[in-house]
């Protein structure tokens, strides 16, 4: 059977991932768009042969849809479940879940008394790598695992961009992420739900600190540290400020988790997972980039009635969002008070 899928939100991360990836599965098909810029609106249903696309929310939900996907910006994300709700659609819905944990909160009562599902967007879950560690640590490769260092550290697509008259501009997307919370809050949340999936583990305490090279509220440069119930203890390091201004800009990407028996790490630059532990040392070949082929695949399931916990549920979501915002807004306070 394969489901109609509708889109609400035609930006960056809908046109370079969402879309492509919904063309692509075999049991999903994308029906619909919503946005309402119109330019931006006919440019997506052109590239990408969208049979309906509109900017009027009630036209959309009523163009014959089974499921939605939300890829607006997170300020909208709260409204965007509760249109959802109301015309009774299933939900998956781009990281960060929304703005608060009072609005992730009031976007997962919403679903329940309207009896949808709701699902976050982490991608990262479906990266092969992502994948291998969580089955080694379930074969318990390394042992206990006792310690996990998460670093994510890049520019966020750099600080400037040439404008329209040719010179020299602040960069959009990257200054809309930061006044809407930083890099922890846009996409710390998926090293944090990392950390919670891997180790099947609540996080029971959270402190974080930051730096600032740009003048943002928020800090473009911050270390989380987690405390989970099992014991482990997770630093997250994230970073928009990394090569920001660089001519060759880096992307930097390690896993590491430390148990009694060994050591799982993965460095991106070199697309390799090495396990060192008692039998001795192993490696394997991992590509870079976001997997959004498998989350939908996985969506595909989820809506045929398959029990999976590779989805994160809204709960997850709020779980990254109520950690990610508290912890910058801790650091914030603080460089306040000093």
């Amino acid at each position: 059977m394969s489901y109609r899928i509708c889109l609400m939100g035609c930006g960056t991360v809908a046109n370079y991932g969402h879309l492509p990836a919904l063309a692509a599965q075999p049991d999903l098909e994308l029906h619909s768009i919503f946005d309402p810029d119109p330019e931006r609106l006919k440019a997506t249903q052109d590239r990408f042969s969208v049979p309906h696309a509109t900017g009027d929310t009630e036209a959309f939900f009523e163009s014959g849809i089974d499921a939605v996907t939300i890829t607006s910006p997170a300020p909208c994300h709260l409204a965007n479940v509760r249109d959802a709700a109301h015309f009774g659609k299933p939900v998956l819905c781009e990281k960060p879940l929304a703005m608060t944990e009072a609005d992730s909160q009031e976007m997962i009562d919403t679903a329940d008394r309207a009896g949808i599902a709701l699902y976050t967007g982490f991608t990262a879950r479906f990266n092969p790598v992502s994948g291998a560690i969580r089955n080694l640590l379930a074969e318990e490769a390394i042992g206990r695992v006792g310690a996990l260092r998460l670093i994510y550290i890049w520019g966020c697509h750099g600080k400037y961009e040439m404008g329209p008259d040719g010179q020299q501009q602040e960069q959009a997307r990257r200054a809309g992420r930061m006044h809407e919370g930083g890099p922890l809050v846009d996409c710390g949340v998926h090293d944090i739900d990392l950390a919670r999936w891997w180790l099947g583990s609540e996080v029971t305490r959270f402190s974080a600190s930051g730096a600032w090279v740009d003048e943002y509220e928020a800090p473009d440069h911050l270390w989380l540290h987690m405390d989970h119930e099992c014991g482990a203890h997770t630093m997250v390091e994230i970073s928009y400020s990394y090569t920001h201004t660089a001519a060759d800009p880096r992307y930097h990407l390690t896993y590491e988790l430390i148990g009694s028996e060994g050591v799982i790490s993965y460095v991106m630059e070199s697309n390799q997972l090495e396990v060192r532990n008692t039998a001795g040392t192993r490696t394997m070949e991992f590509g870079p980039g976001k997997n959004f082929d498998g989350m939908y695949g996985a969506y595909a399931r989820a809506l045929a009635g398959e029990q999976t916990d590779e989805l994160a549920t809204g709960v997850d979501g709020l779980a990254a969002t109520r950690i990610a915002r508290a912890a910058t807004e801790q650091v914030i306070a603080g460089r306040h008070a000093s």
